[in-house]
């Protein structure tokens, strides 16, 4: 039996192929294109270095889809302090990163798809194992975001978000 992973949009009744489960942002929501550059700035792929005074890494939130094994995840960008980045970009590439206590973080990536904005919302940073992006937890708090990732979200809702960031240009 064959499953078909694509579905028929509701805002331009065309057929997309794909249903993505997961979306990504290249740089935190405080990013200038200016800081490129600049000596004391640093955008890669899992970190973010801001005039030597803002620290962010890349993390994901997970959200299981409700009635299936799926999980939908963002990938966002949180800030940390001096020290939790410093610790964190030590171990980096060391097993050891798994033992770590999780870091506290504000989110640092503004998703617009939900009515309240989700730019610093408390957060702790899950370190795994190398060559694993972090989980990013949320406060539970009543913010939809927060909701959703610890109640889940439905297929309906990942077509929802589907519709939305496909269309979101126009």
């Amino acid at each position: 039996m064959t499953s078909d992973r694509g579905f028929t949009c509701s805002c331009c009744g065309e057929h997309h192929a794909e249903l993505p489960l997961h979306y990504a942002t290249t740089a935190p929501y405080v990013w200038d294109e200016s800081f490129a550059d600049a000596p004391d700035c640093l955008l890669s792929s899992d970190q973010c270095v801001i005039q030597a005074q803002y620290y962010f890494v890349k993390g994901l939130i997970e959200i299981p889809v409700i009635g299936s094994d799926e999980v939908f995840s963002w990938s966002v960008w949180v800030s940390l302090s001096r020290d939790n980045f410093s610790r964190a970009a030590d171990l980096w590439d060391s097993p050891q990163r798994e033992a770590e206590e999780p870091y506290f973080g504000w989110l640092s990536t503004e998703l617009g798809l939900y009515s309240l904005s989700t730019i610093n919302l408390k957060t702790h940073v899950h370190t795994r194992q190398v060559g694993q992006r972090p989980s990013v937890e949320l406060e539970a708090t009543g913010h939809p975001l927060a909701v959703e990732q610890h109640t889940g979200i439905t297929m309906d809702r990942v077509r929802e978000i589907a519709e939305a960031v496909f269309h979101s240009a126009n």
